[in-house]
This record gives C-alpha cells, sequence and structure tokens, in this order.
C-alpha cells in the first residue's frame, strides 16, 4: 500500500490544483517559489525521467520471450539446378521452423519483482530530490531575504553618514570641530558606500542562486523576495528514529536492499534449466528431377542448455555480493540521516536562541545607544570617534542580526525537510 502511494505521488497521478506562479517575480513569495520550483527545476525533471525509465524497466521484465521463426532452404544442387515450374515445385528442401523459449524457475515472476522495488527505489529517489530541492530553494530564498535586510542597512548607514559629514562640515566651519575629525568622519562614510556596492553585489549572487532553482535565470535580477522571516517558533518534539525511518534516502535503500534480494533469487534460478521447443514443416516437391519426393513432413525438436563448464556460479556470486553491498549501503544511508536530524535539530535549537538575544537585547541596545550618540553629537557633546563607534557597532549588530535571522529560518527549513512528507505538487510531471 505504501509503495502505491509513493509511485502514485512520484508518476503525478495526484495532479495538484495549485495556483500558477506569476510570471513577473518582483514580490516574489515563497509558496510561489515552490511552485516554480515544481515546474522548471531541473534536477527534478532529471529524477522523474529516471523514474519513468524505471516504469518501462517493469513492462520490459514482465515481457515473456517471443517465439522465433525461420525460414530455411537447402538440397539446392548447383549442376541441376533447383528446376522449371512454379515455386513450389522448385527441387529444393524447404522448412519452416517455431522456435520457443519456455522459462522455468519463475524467472519472469522475479525479474517483475525486482524491476519494481527498483522502481519503488526510484520513485523514493525523486521524492527525496525534491526533498533536497525544497530544502535548497529555501535557503537560497531566505538567502536572498537576508541579501535586502543588509543592503537596505548598509544604503541607511552610508545615508546616514552622508548627513553627518554635512554637520561636520557645517560644525567645522563654525569653529566647533576639528578638520581632522571632519577626515575621520569622510573616510568611514567612504567606506560605508563601498559596503552598500558590495551588498549589492551579494543581493545579485543571490538572487542568481534562486533563480537558478526556480528555472528564471533569465529573470534573476527583477527577483524580490517578499514574504516574512518565519517566526521564532518551538517545533514539536518527534521520535527521531521515526524520522530517519521515513526518509525518502532511507525508504529508497531499503526498496534497494529488496530488489536485490529478489535478484539474487532470480541469480539462484538461473540454474533451472531452460526449455526451447520447435516445431517445424518441411516441404520437398515431386517433379521430373525428383519423383522420390515424400511432400510435406513435420518435425520436433527439444533444446536443453548442458551446465558442464559452468552452473551460473559467477551469476550467483555477484547476486549475493550486490545484496551484501545494498545493506550496507542501506546502514550508511541510516546513519547519514541520523546524522542529519540530530544536527538539524542541533542547529535549529541553537539558532532560536541567538535569534532571541538579538530580537530582546542586541539590537534594542544597540539602537539606544545609537541614538544617544547621534543626538549627543549634534548638540556638541560627544566626540567623533564615540560618534564612530556607535555607529559602526550598530551596523554589526544589524548585519549580525539579519544573519541570526537567516540562520534560524535555514536550520528552520532543515529540521522541516526530515518531517515533512514528500508535496505532491513537487511529483508532477513536466513536459
Amino acid at each position: 500500500m505504501l509503495r502505491n502511494c509513493v509511485l502514485l505521488l512520484a508518476a503525478g497521478m495526484c495532479a495538484p490544483l495549485f495556483a500558477q506562479a506569476p510570471a513577473e517575480l518582483g514580490a516574489l513569495t515563497l509558496p510561489a517559489a515552490e511552485s516554480l520550483l515544481a515546474s522548471k527545476n531541473r534536477d527534478i525533471a532529471v529524477a522523474r525521467r529516471a523514474l519513468e525509465q524505471a516504469q518501462a524497466d517493469v513492462q520490459v521484465a514482465g515481457q515473456p520471450p517471443n517465439p522465433q521463426f525461420t525460414w530455411t532452404t537447402q538440397n539446392i544442387n548447383p549442376r541441376l539446378g533447383v528446376g522449371s515450374g512454379p515455386l513450389r515445385g522448385k527441387t529444393v528442401d524447404s522448412i519452416a521452423r517455431v522456435d520457443q523459449l519456455i522459462e522455468r524457475g519463475n524467472k519472469l515472476g522475479l525479474r517483475v519483482d525486482t524491476a519494481k522495488r527498483l522502481e519503488a527505489a526510484v520513485g523514493e529517489d525523486l521524492a527525496d530530490t525534491g526533498r533536497q530541492q525544497v530544502l535548497a530553494l529555501r535557503s537560497a530564498y531566505y538567502d536572498l531575504l537576508a541579501a535586502q535586510d543588509k543592503l537596505v542597512t548598509s544604503q541607511d548607514t552610508a545615508q546616514l553618514f552622508g548627513k553627518t559629514v554635512e554637520a561636520a562640515q557645517l560644525r567645522q566651519r563654525a569653529g566647533d570641530l576639528a578638520a581632522s575629525d571632519v577626515s575621520r568622519i569622510r573616510v568611514d562614510a567612504l567606506r560605508a558606500q563601498n559596503d552598500a556596492r558590495a551588498a549589492e553585489a551579494d543581493l545579485g549572487r543571490a538572487r542568481l542562486a534562486l533563480a537558478y532553482l526556480i528555472g528564471a535565470d533569465d529573470r534573476a535580477a527583477g527577483i524580490h523576495a517578499v514574504t516574512p522571516w518565519p517566526a521564532r517558533d518551538a517545533q514539536g518534539a518527534a521520535k527521531i528514529e521515526e524520522l530517519v525511518e521515513r526518509r525518502p534516502d532511507v525508504r529508497a535503500a531499503r526498496a534497494r536492499v529488496e530488489a536485490a534480494d529478489k535478484a539474487r533469487e532470480l541469480a539462484q534460478a538461473q540454474r533451472t534449466r531452460d526449455v526451447s521447443v520447435g516445431v517445424q514443416v518441411e516441404h520437398w516437391p515431386q517433379n521430373d528431377f525428383n519423383q522420390q519426393g515424400t511432400g510435406n513432413s513435420f518435425g520436433l525438436a527439444l533444446s536443453v542448455p548442458l551446465f558442464l563448464r559452468h552452473n551460473n556460479e559467477g551469476t550467483v556470486a555477484r547476486a549475493q555480493a550486490d545484496w551484501y553491498a545494498a545493506r550496507d549501503s542501506l546502514e550508511r544511508v541510516r546513519a547519514q540521516a541520523l546524522g542529519d536530524v540530530l544536527r538539524a535539530r542541533n542547529d535549529l535549537d541553537s539558532s532560536s536562541e541567538r535569534l532571541q538575544r538579538f530580537e530582546t537585547d542586541l539590537l534594542p541596545a544597540a539602537q539606544k545607544a545609537a541614538d544617544a550618540a547621534e543626538f549627543a553629537f549634534k548638540n556638541g557633546a560627544l566626540g567623533v570617534m564615540d560618534l564612530l563607534d556607535s555607529r559602526r557597532t550598530l551596523k554589526a549588530v544589524l548585519i549580525d542580526a539579519a544573519n541570526a535571522r537567516a540562520d534560524h529560518a535555514k536550520a528552520l527549513a532543515a529540521w522541516l525537510s526530515n518531517t515533512e512528507m514528500p508535496r505532491e505538487y513537487l511529483m508532477g510531471e513536466t513536459k
């Protein structure tokens, strides 16, 4: 039942009724980006084709051997020729033969069982590809959101320094500020402009990374993320073992163990001899050249292989080794999945605590200190160096807060990738 559901999702038979993603990406929400991922992502499209190939392999495995027809003409006398008259009167021996291979040892059923389990494994591979691409998309989306916030912070800082330079020049002309202090402010203003330009470059790279995942490379420059940051809510507890066994990559590895077990049975079945049965009709005409012709005759043939040189020991040994390799691969995938789940849980807890400190303590304190420094500097109660220090501190805290939000959002996405079931619309077929 579970296998049928997986294949149903993977083949796209559960057609989604999701809204179409907007043609313009100027205000791209995360759900709209995920819809584009389902229809435009190249990795998912390749995984779908692999499933189609596996489904075709099941059809091939279920096809029994076709009969073989043979037509033979023999006993042609090069000296006397074939005689005159119609074709049926020629002095040649004509044989029409049909041969059919009869497979024994349930080879056909074992081939089908093996192919079906491999089909199930490829279906799980498709689900895992969807899981990984959703995680990559969410990470890229939150990187873009962070890049947008950093650009705003850098541009605001640059504008603020521009105003401060103007205010400092006024105080210098009034004799209230030394020229060296104005130069220090101007240097920091230029640095702020450079930081703003670097933030624009980071934003461009973030857009390109997201655009590749949704197949919108030619429209990357217009992408703007508008979905807010995810809430810092505690995620419900879940049994780690259940999460590991539910992961598509683990299910795929388990299906490959089952396929290898069936392939091992199929290799053992090769020691059961197949039989080839043939039926033939032979025609030798009576005419002037041959008065002793017997006309039509019938014959039967039976062909059985002789296991004199080997009894398929190598095939059996290889199938046994493949089964052991599949089991080892399952244990390796389980261990990797366990590490991913534990790491995701730890990263989410750590990033949530870090973000809480920024939101409740660091950001309000840094903003309050910067506002006080600005007010004191405008009224001549604070030196230039103290003002610049407060500016740098506020900017650093704002940038770190953006990074903390991105880290928390990506950690949450990584945790959800281990807890969410594959989405039906990601498994839909693309043409």
